[in-house]
């Protein structure tokens, strides 16, 4: 290794090296680590995020290979929060990580001290939990993004970031934005395609809800979007205009 250079010293030709110390010294946690958080969490860890917690209750099964960054056949049956703990701790060996391999709700929403982290990435799939989560940052004045429906979708390049009030067709968003309204929860920034989802054929999944289609190619792009928009924010990246 040539000296002076470190895993860093790519992104530092770009961000400078103020911002990679705002980057090390920042708190980020995430939520779901499923084919959209998977690829978050390891751009977050790549990027410099100094510290990171992980907040999933699953374990990974075969059904998440074709999406999802840790799903392998070695790891079938293992916790996701397990999984991404020990990739990310190769990529970045000095990364402090903290993981929580429970599912997040009503029954464990002051699961953090939300006010001690940066920022939070909302990547799990349930209204119900996806609203309390946005509540509690909120209530902390914590900068929150969260991710709509990725599923049953082709286009990964049609996602965009932009407050929830502007969001429209996707289903998800919408029943987001009248849940938030009637909490007088405003100010959400969002990531969302105005895709139209495809209906899925029948899945041979029993014992779930309706089961979406997902494709190799699209989640990822979505976790990939949100680690983006977490590290120019706090690096202080500013737009050209």
């Amino acid at each position: 290794m040539q000296e002076g250079l470190n895993r860093l010293s790519r992104s530092m030709l770009l961000l400078g090296e103020e911002a990679i110390q705002r980057l090390q010294n920042a708190r980020v946690a995430v939520f779901g680590l499923g084919g959209v958080g998977s690829y978050t969490v390891e751009a977050l860890a790549r990027g410099g995020i100094g510290h990171l917690t992980l907040i999933d209750g699953d374990t990974v099964s075969l059904t998440n290979i074709n999406r999802q960054l840790i799903a392998l056949h070695s790891t079938i049956g293992e916790p996701k929060t397990a999984v991404m703990e020990k990739r990310i701790k190769d990529i970045a060996q000095n990364l402090d990580v903290v993981c929580h391999t429970v599912v997040y709700g009503a029954e464990n929403r002051n699961l953090l001290d939300f006010a001690s982290y940066d920022y939070i990435v909302d990547a799990i799939d349930t209204v119900t939990s996806k609203i309390i989560l946005i509540e509690e940052a909120k209530k902390a004045g914590t900068k929150i993004i969260s991710c709509m429906g990725t599923g049953n979708k082709f286009y990964p390049e049609r996602f965009e970031i932009v407050d929830i009030a502007k969001t429209s067709v996707c289903p998800l968003a919408k029943v987001m934005r009248k849940e938030l309204k009637q909490r007088g929860i405003t100010g959400v920034k969002v990531l969302y395609s105005k895709e139209e989802a495809k209906k899925p054929a029948d899945s041979p999944e029993t014992g779930k809800r309706q089961i979406p289609g997902s494709l190799s190619f699209v989640p990822p792009v979505a976790g990939l979007l949100l680690a983006g928009e977490v590290i120019r924010e706090l690096a202080g990246v500013v737009e050209e205009k």
